[in-house]
């Protein structure tokens, strides 16, 4: 029996095509449309235009600026890497990645997982920390995808996983070494500065626990690496008049009292725009704007811990026992049959 593993990310261009982007754009606004409230279709579809109208100007430069995304690249890597490591511990699977927002979309995964003939699915969004407009919607468009190809095969889902003992020493550990290779400690001047990405607070007042996941995260990290006093911003997208999460990591850079800060992109697992161009582009320049040194730990997405922590989450599927015996419960952000995490409390 062959396991078909799909690794579910939010996409991006890996270039600054102004139809891409366009496209690009017009897809995101439209699929969260709900956070400007009840209108027909017709209606949200011109107000995704124009918003994407307005925003594409800017991220096509940010990609210019950057050569491109290499997200698609470091998704590859992650996928290959984790059919290996599978298939080491013993297991039939094929890995497949699919995009929110970009090819290759969900439906491309979907097409190639059928034609491969696998006999069942798992999806594993590559969201660090689970939120609704990224780890649940990229999920609910896996079953959408399936339903739209009459595809009846058996299909589960890992949903947060941030809890993951390796997932957090390959994050601490990375941040260590980055800072040995820089000859940096934190203390005495140099302050830890977490950037997560940040969320409507429409999601959050609907019950989304991501702020709460980032927190405790941020907490877990800091505390690992000794440090009592830290910085929590939100890379914030404000392309709608909506409240968005605070603060802002650009006001924590402009309030921080250190000679330098060391920035770590704590809701990434691929370098994209948000750090190539968010961070170390114009968050960079507001940092030395007020006379700080300015550095940003990279993304560790090609670790082997990290996919060894990929493959923990998924064997119990593969594998075909009780999840719970590895710490996986029944997701509640996600309440679907078959979609379990690490974020759920259960009973002892």
């Amino acid at each position: 029996m062959t396991t078909g593993i799909v690794l579910l990310n939010f996409g991006e261009p890996s270039e600054g095509r102004r139809d891409v982007v366009l496209d690009y754009l017009e897809r995101i606004f439209m699929a969260n449309m709900s956070i400007e409230g009840e209108t027909s279709e017709e209606a949200a579809r011109e107000r995704a235009r124009e918003l994407a109208k307005r925003r594409a100007p800017g991220l096509m430069e940010e990609y210019d600026e950057i050569g491109g995304s290499p997200l698609i690249d470091h998704a590859t890597t992650q996928a290959t890497m984790l059919a290996e490591e599978v298939e080491g511990r013993g297991y039939d699977v094929e890995t497949y990645y699919g995009m929110q927002y970009t090819d290759p979309f969900i439906t491309d995964a979907i097409e190639a997982a059928r034609e491969d003939g696998v006999d069942r699915l798992i999806g594993l969004p590559i969201y660090p920390l689970c939120g609704p407009s990224t780890t649940v919607q990229s999920l609910d468009e896996l079953d959408e995808a399936l339903d739209e190809a009459a595809w009846d095969v058996p299909v589960e889902a890992v949903t947060g996983w941030h809890k993951h003992p390796a997932y957090n020493r390959v994050r601490i550990d990375n941040i260590r070494n980055y800072l040995d290779d820089n000859d940096l400690s934190l203390g005495d001047g140099t302050r830890l500065v977490f950037s997560a990405h940040g969320t409507p607070q429409y999601y959050l007042d609907e019950g989304s626990r991501y702020v709460e996941y980032v927190e405790e995260f941020c907490d877990v990290v800091a505390t690992a690496l000794d440090v009592d006093d830290y910085e929590l911003g939100y890379q914030n997208h404000e392309n709608r008049d909506v409240e968005w999460t605070d603060p802002d990591v650009e006001e924590v850079i402009e309030a921080v009292e250190a000679d330098r800060v060391v920035v770590e992109p704590v809701s990434f697992m691929h370098e994209q725009s948000e750090t190539l161009s968010e961070l170390d582009v114009e968050l960079r320049e507001e940092a030395e704007e007020r006379g700080l040194e300015f550095h940003r730990v990279p993304v560790p997405y090609d670790d082997e811990r990290f996919v060894g922590a990929l493959a923990d989450l998924v064997e119990p599927l593969v594998a075909g026992y009780d999840p719970e015996y590895a710490g996986l419960h029944q997701c509640e952000c996600r309440d679907e049959p078959g979609t379990v995490c690490l974020n759920a409390p259960h009973e002892t």
